[in-house]
């Protein structure tokens, strides 16, 4: 039996007869030789020729496409038959499929050829086993799977997640570069490839045959130095209508941050489409300033901020031929890197989100399509966060209609000038390394742009410290924008031990699961097997993109956690981001305080000097990794001497349901006064007394409990101007950051212009505001008389309609509750939980009410409708 391959098959060769329990000399000894090509292309004859001689059977292993067996056939067609052997490949002797001629060829794939070709006569028992562990790993991967995937997503405060939004009814063709993500986003109606340099031509040849008038094309500028005014060049000629939007941010963000070859700027850039033959070019800004003093600009170049990007394309929708838009800003990966390095100053105006004014409506999210809006669990339901870890200080989240944002300029850290905390571990047992008489596998599980990919670098230089072999093949794709990594460590004590360098399916030692959304997917969990692998899990699960499409998404660690565990002889989870952002302030050190983790449960094949060491080759905040390190040895042997962490992500305790009364009872008292609240307290009780009559429990007490209210306590201009001086907001901005200079961003209803869509637009108000909010905020006794200048709003009488028609519904509920409707009853009840946000916002929000009211009431089985069935239909009217 003969072998031919070629690449990385040469190596998955030897990786495939391990998994079998055969060496190199038992191989050998039955009859097996290889023959490694080098150039696949053309393939040299004589050579072939002269190792097929005297064998009967020659399998060819390759990955994807065949390129040597239809060429090795060739080779050896004249030959007598006695001396031309059978060929195999992505096919057998008789035609059926044997190898996969469309993807790679796993581990598995190439033993169960193997197995099936070998003359008899071997033991068997471990290839038996090995397809048996396979088996359960590949059937775990496809059942066991969590459904959540975390998809590459923008960097937060990425330019193109503004620039690639279009107007209603546009669409926007993509290319090569980051902004080719736009497609994964379903807001964004973007699709098409094309290779470099063929961005909209498929345009060109469309345009003529559809009655679509407009296309907006995106090209980055790095692609346009490359090839894509080429592009442009030709739909000029074309004579469609289509608008590039090229995409300056001054960097390959896509392939590590590299200057553009070009070294153009976006005014050489306009002279050159110009030349080229575009009469309508326009400049988006974050910043129209900084084309002050810019010269050379032709002379129909006009400067628009990008607030105004919508304008703007909309006028370019309506214009003849092709036109261009050149969108100035930096990349936010790259602005923060040269921000590190001294390189530019940083940005001195970072965003807070008063938790407590903040409704959860997701409407900033929206806005920024920003990973770095998180949501926070609070006793009021779920709120947003900025996580000034990952913020790139972008501020178009601010465009959320939602008085809750505010900027802090010139603010420094609040723990900057705190002593830094000394993680000695001294005193911690000295795990025993796992032996490397075999190779031993760790996988890497983590979030694309977070530094796993260095940790897993800085573990296998330690083992070259050490005196041993190691690999790192890193597996990300597009994760460096918020996508899934995969690094696949190994470790031997001779290079020549690994032969490949990715982790064999059911063949991971140690799984290191720094996000627990990839360990629990099924690429993760076909390298686990549940006799052999032990996984530690960093609890804290980071959002993926779904959340900014849908608000109420939820990320459940204990599920993700117990899809991993099932698939592990051994399991840990601890919430080190939790650890990192309170002892470090910085999520990034997650990753090491987990590799720490890891090796103090003795799953990592490296002496700690070796670590050490490999830490401060690195040369990247070595006191800091270090640190984290020690801290994730302490919190596997000594988890007592680490203060517990607040995870803000975390679920909050469900209170009693007295509890829960008494706490929005005294919310409400202080909102208004206790009259008000005993209004609430009225209402609960009813529906309290019918539900413990018919013995149903207290599901719908506790829902009415929850959103009357919700709809009782909305949050007009005295109770925003309360939540900002009541002091909580006062210890939330202490807890961040220490000094600076405050702005509040408010839409006044009463003095507030409208934008093209008729909603308020927000403005920016000083420091000033706190005194005014102080003043606002006592005269919340005028709420709902006919003093109350802000009550005359139609939001007001909007609120002050949900809420009486809620209250009342409520009464008249609690006097027709049977077992039969109880169910329905509770739907009804919660349907105000979609009703969030401000302005606009909840107007919408309340129409959607109307219509799940509408369907819920269409259900009642009670014969004639209670009279205020209207409730929040007639409010929302």
């Amino acid at each position: 039996l003969g072998l031919i391959v070629t690449g990385q098959a040469a190596r998955d060769v030897f990786e495939a007869l391990a998994a079998l329990g055969l060496s190199p000399q038992e191989a050998g000894a039955l009859g097996l030789t290889i023959y490694k090509v080098a150039m696949p292309w053309p393939l040299e004859p004589q050579g072939v020729r002269e190792f097929c001689a005297g064998l009967e059977r020659v399998i060819v292993i390759e990955h994807k496409r065949p390129l040597i067996e239809a060429q090795l056939k060739a080779a050896l067609y004249d030959l007598p038959e006695p001396r031309r052997p059978v060929i195999e490949g992505k096919t057998d002797k008789d035609g059926a499929p044997l190898l996969s001629d469309i993807a790679s060829l796993t581990i598995p794939e190439i033993a169960n050829a193997l197995m099936h070709a070998l003359p008899a006569g071997w033991d068997t028992s471990r290839a038996v086993a090995y397809f048996d562990r396979v088996g359960r790993a590949s059937e775990a991967a496809r059942t066991n799977a969590s459904p959540t995937v975390r998809s590459p997503h923008f960097c937060s405060g990425c330019p193109h997640n503004s620039s690639t939004v279009v107007p209603e009814g546009s669409r926007a063709l993509a290319g090569i570069g980051c902004h080719y993500m736009a497609n994964f986003m379903p807001d964004r109606k973007t699709d098409m490839t094309s290779q470099m340099g063929g961005e909209g031509i498929g345009w060109v040849g469309q345009h003529w045959a559809t009655d679509e008038t407009h296309v907006f094309v995106n090209l980055g500028d790095g692609t346009y130095s490359h090839s894509g005014s080429l592009a442009i060049r030709a739909a000029v000629t074309s004579g469609a209508n289509m608008t590039y939007k090229i995409l300056y941010n001054d960097a390959v963000a896509m392939t590590g941050g590299q200057h553009v070859e070009s070294g153009q700027t976006p005014a050489m850039i306009a002279q050159q489409v110009e030349a080229e033959g575009v009469k309508t070019i326009r400049i988006v800004t974050e910043d129209p300033t900084r084309y002050a003093g810019v010269k050379g600009l032709p002379r129909h170049v006009t400067i628009h901020h990008r607030d105004d990007l919508e304008e703007v394309q909309l006028e370019l929708r309506a214009t003849a031929g092709v036109s261009v838009i050149i969108y100035d800003q930096m990349c936010a990966t790259e602005k923060r890197r040269r921000s590190k390095r001294g390189m530019i100053a940083p940005d001195r105006v970072r965003t807070i989100i008063n938790t407590e004014v903040c409704e959860g409506c997701g409407d900033c999210s929206v806005k920024s399509n920003c990973l770095s809006v998180e949501p926070v669990e609070t006793d009021l339901g779920r709120k947003r966060r900025i996580n000034q870890s990952t913020c790139n200080t972008d501020l178009s989240c601010l465009k959320g209609f939602c008085p809750s944002f505010v900027t802090i300029k010139d603010g420094e850290p609040a723990w900057e000038d705190q002593p830094r905390q000394v993680f000695d571990a001294e005193g911690l047992p000295l795990p025993e390394t796992p032996s490397l008489a075999q190779p031993w596998n760790i996988l890497f599980t983590g979030v694309g742009g977070t530094g796993v990919t260095t940790v897993a670098a800085v573990l296998a230089m330690a083992a070259h410290v050490d005196g041993n072999a190691a690999s790192s093949l890193d597996m990300t794709g597009l994760a460096q924008k918020g996508g899934p990594v995969l690094s696949h460590i190994r470790f031997a004590r001779e290079p020549e031990m690994i032969s490949t360098g990715r982790v064999p399916p059911a063949s991971a030692d140690c799984v290191i699961a720094c996000d627990l959304v990839v360990a629990a997917g099924g690429d993760a969990l076909n390298l686990m097997d549940a006799e052999r692998t032990a996984a530690y899990a960093n609890s804290d699960v980071t959002p993926t993109s779904e959340f900014i499409r849908n608000r109420s998404k939820r990320f459940e660690s204990e599920l993700l956690s117990a899809r991993v565990k099932r698939q592990a002889a051994a399991f840990g989870a601890f919430d080190a981001e939790a650890l990192a952002v309170g002892y470090l302030h910085e999520a990034i050190y997650t990753n090491m305080i987990m590799a720490g983790y890891a090796w103090q449960m003795g799953k990592v094949p490296v002496s700690l000097r070796g670590l050490y060491r490999a830490i401060r080759l690195n040369g990247t905040k070595v006191e800091d990794n270090m640190a984290a390190f020690n801290i994730g040895r302490i919190a596997a042997a000594a988890p007592e001497r680490l203060a517990a962490q607040h995870d803000p992500r975390g679920q909050v305790e469900e209170k009693t349901l007295d509890a829960l009364i008494a706490d929005r009872a005294g919310r409400l008292t202080a909102y208004q006064n206790a009259a008000y609240a005993g209004r609430y307290l009225e209402t609960v009780a009813t529906i309290r007394a019918a539900e413990t009559k018919a013995g149903l429990g207290e599901t719908l007490t506790r829902a009415v409990a929850t959103y009357a209210y919700k709809l009782m306590a909305y949050k007009d201009e005295y109770e925003v101007a309360r939540l900002y001086t009541d002091g909580k907001f006062a210890a939330q901005l202490a807890g961040q950051f220490k000094g600076g200079t405050l702005r509040f961003w408010l839409a006044a209803p009463l003095i507030a212009r409208k934008d093209v869509h008729g909603h308020l637009e927000k403005k920016r108000f000083g420091a000033w505001m706190m005194t005014g909010f102080k003043l606002l905020a006592r005269f919340k006794g005028l709420r709902g008389t006919k003093l109350d200048l802000f009550g005359y709003t139609e939001e007001r009488r909007m609120e002050r309609g949900l809420r009486d028609s809620y209250l009342d519904n409520m009464a008249k509920l609690a006097s027709q509750l049977t077992e039969a409707n109880h169910a329905l009853a509770v739907e009804i009840a919660k349907v105000p939980d979609e009703i969030r946000g401000f302005g606009h916002i909840k107007e919408a929000a309340a129409g959607k009410a109307k219509v799940r009211e509408a369907e819920l009431w269409a259900g009642w089985p009670m014969g004639e409708l209670p009279k205020a069935r209207t409730s929040l239909i007639a409010a929302a009217e």
